[in-house]
């Protein structure tokens, strides 16, 4: 593990790019737009002036309401560059969220594609403290243009000179209670996920070309700018929308070495009969994160396009993945194992440790962790404990020391005093020819909790009496007597997040057992 200065700035990965001659390499491709190092460098030294000349202070919080644009990495790298603390969020959120955003934060600035622009101005009427909007496009609504700030600027600027553990930015994450909770990260964390998961996963050199989406999010943050920037490889950026075909596209175009994604779009690529179509023969590894990937979906597609998927478990407190499958080391439906420089243990609920092949609550030590949330000291001191994490994913490890998700530990399911794993059941439905996607919640009936299954069926088939019995006894023969789904009901989609994680919360709120 390379030492990080006590005196850091994580700007300086672009530093590092032109110290080492790159230049004239490029750094982003993002539709008919290439972006070299010396270029991006130039403008984020751009927005850094602009920003002090605006009077962004040190610390202070600039807010990122910004898609998958070469806007994105500019105003990041800038804001920290002059010791201001960017805060990206999920430029898809609801007016609401935008002004719990800006208070929460108490940013005095953002920046804003001017899709949202108008929103944005929506979220601040009649917010007491001014506000000074940013847009990345033209739209006249906002105070400032982006491209007019830094057309008035020049000249090389040097990093502010902050400490390894300053504030460097901050991540959101959400629940299913409560407002999201702001994630605070320092300057170090970025190169430690770098010499971390990177290094021994990725094994991420200059030659790569990465693709990956949502930047706003801790997953896409590492893998778009962090790791590529970290060895000076190139990172391809997407506004569009991530549909299958779409997705497709952008890997036959750029021809990325590293494919980045998420279970719910490598199964709906797998389910588009056009896909077989593209050529995907650059791509070296297929990483998935944010949620589980079901073995079957590795297993079709490493059938359809001899690729194999490496599944790992990362968080917005840990910053990126410490858990992973690897070349080397993969069991299809695993976590996998610690990614080098993180420890893991399984504690019971007394917090003791629990026995190999047995369930427990999962913690993970690592210096990427964030030290706390922001002004929200009661969740803070729930999940960070000393120098452990406590990630609320329920897990066991096997003997040859992979780990297996169980579901949240507020997923799991107690069925006639047995614990249930949602996760499992899925599985096992989804490994049944007439289903698409599958989620498992416990619901009450008359008092009694039963396991429910909500599911969408492929190939446009129809819901039938015949079907329930028929994958019930299909999860019957292939799991415990107790596991199988007494209640399965069928729709034509299932409420997720923006990258795609099935909010099992609000199956349970909004679907009624009959």
């Amino acid at each position: 593990m390379a030492t990080i200065p006590e005196r850091y700035n994580a700007s300086v990965l672009l530093d590092s790019n032109l110290d080492a001659g790159r230049s004239d390499k490029v750094a982003i491709y993002c539709g008919d737009e290439k972006i070299t190092y010396g270029q991006l460098f130039d403008r984020v030294c751009r927005m850094g002036r602009a920003l002090l000349e605006l009077g962004v202070g040190r610390e202070e919080r600039v807010l990122l309401v910004l898609g998958d644009t070469p806007a994105f990495p500019v105003a990041f790298l800038g804001a920290m560059r002059i010791g201001a603390v960017p805060v990206p969020v999920n430029p898809l959120s609801r007016a609401e969220d935008y002004r719990y955003f800006v208070e929460d934060t108490n940013a005095r600035f953002i920046f804003a594609d001017d899709a949202f622009v108008e929103k944005l101005t929506e979220a601040l009427h009649g917010y007491p403290e001014q506000v000074t909007l940013i847009s990345t496009g033209s739209n006249k609504s906002a105070r400032y243009i982006m491209a007019d700030l830094m057309a008035g600027q020049s000249g090389e600027l040097s990093p502010t000179d902050t400490h390894r553990d300053d504030m460097a930015f901050w991540l959101y994450t959400g629940g299913s209670t409560g407002n999201p909770k702001g994630v605070v990260h320092r300057h170090h964390d970025i190169p430690y996920t770098c010499e971390t998961y990177a290094r021994h996963v990725l094994g991420i050199t200059e030659d790569d070309v990465a693709f990956s989406r949502a930047l706003y999010h801790a997953y896409g943050l590492g893998n778009s700018i962090s790791f590529p920037f970290w060895v000076g490889a190139s990172s391809v950026l997407s506004p569009d929308r991530p549909t299958p075909l779409g997705t497709l596209e952008t890997v036959q175009r750029f021809r990325p070495t590293l494919f980045f994604s998420v279970p719910t779009l490598y199964n709906a690529i797998l389910n588009d009969p056009k896909s077989t179509q593209y050529d995907l023969s650059s791509i070296r590894l297929c990483l998935s994160a944010a949620e589980p990937l079901p073995p079957d979906t590795w297993r079709r597609w490493y059938e359809t396009f001899d690729l194999s998927i490496l599944d790992g478990i990362g968080s917005t407190e840990m910053l990126h993945v410490f858990c992973s499958n690897t070349s080397d080391e993969i069991k299809p439906g695993s976590t996998g194992k610690p990614v080098p420089g993180y420890e893991l243990r399984l504690l019971d609920e007394e917090e003791r440790p629990v026995g190999l092949g047995e369930t427990g609550d999962l913690y993970v030590k690592g210096d990427s962790s964030a030290p706390y949330y922001w002004n929200q000291p009661a969740k803070s001191e729930q999940t960070m404990r000393g120098d452990w994490v406590f990630t609320g994913d329920r897990y066991r490890v096997d003997e040859e020391g992979f780990y297996w998700y169980e579901g949240r530990a507020d997923d799991m399911i107690k069925v006639g005093g047995e614990w249930v794993s949602p996760i499992e059941i899925e599985n096992t439905l989804l490994e049944h020819p007439t289903v698409h996607e599958a989620a498992v919640v416990g619901v009450p009936i008359d008092g009694i909790m039963r396991v429910k299954a909500v599911v969408v069926l492929a190939n446009d088939l129809s819901p039938s009496t015949d079907l329930v019995r028929g994958l019930q006894e299909w999860c019957k023969d292939r799991l415990q007597r107790y596991q199988y789904p007494h209640n399965i009901d069928f729709v034509e989609e299932l409420p997720k997040t923006t990258l795609g994680k099935i909010q099992r919360f609000k199956l349970r709120e909004a679907t009624k057992v009959e």
